[in-house]
């Protein structure tokens, strides 16, 4: 298999692009939660900015900014698994928390399975309060989801802190790095 400047066989590594995504739909999904839940105290707000907000409103972004989290997630991980399997990382190299590249990539790929299946559960988990246990209440959600949304954020933040130092400080699948590296030119080396 030939494979391109970033060791990868396409010119741009898919899995950043789909962690990004990932990461943003989670929040988007939180966070509207997190707004549908506390409505009562934000009405006055919205009505002021005469915006036409309503709970179920917040709530349903939410729901679907899960649902989507969710099925991106299969294909982060995998394009994840694809990517570290092709990974070449700089020898000799200790990160900032003190670990080799390949613990690092070890974690890593571990914390995204344990996100994804936390991302799953936590879809369901969702899925049930909409349509069967809270679906006659205003609030959606229940506060020990929203605690462990925000867990999952805590988790998602060490987790892309991995992530960055693979590519930042053991120079896996950098592309434009190692075009520069390679001689190109700064145009070249830029999509």
């Amino acid at each position: 298999m030939e494979l391109g400047a970033n060791d990868l066989p396409y010119r741009l590594p898919i899995h950043p692009n789909l962690v990004h995504l990932t990461i943003g739909l989670f929040v988007i999904a939180i966070a509207f939660d997190i707004a549908g839940a506390l409505f009562p105290f934000e009405r006055r707000l919205f009505r002021f900015l005469a915006l036409p907000v309503t709970r179920s409103g917040l709530h349903d972004v939410g729901w679907y900014n899960l649902l989507a989290c969710c099925l991106i997630s299969f294909f982060t991980v995998a394009a994840g698994f694809v990517e570290m399997q092709l990974a070449d990382p700089l020898p000799g190299i200790t990160s900032s928390f003190a670990m080799g590249s390949t613990a690092t990539m070890l974690w890593h790929g571990a914390v995204g399975v344990a996100l994804l299946f936390a991302i799953v559960l936590m879809t369901v988990w969702r899925g049930f309060q909409r349509f069967r246990w809270r679906r006659e209440m205003g609030r959606q959600v229940q506060w020990s989801y929203l605690l462990v949304g925000l867990l999952v954020f805590a988790l998602m933040a060490w987790h892309g802190t991995l992530g960055a130092q693979l590519g930042v400080e053991f120079g896996v699948h950098v592309t434009a790095s190692q075009l520069l590296g390679e001689g190109a030119s700064l145009r070249e080396a830029l999509p």
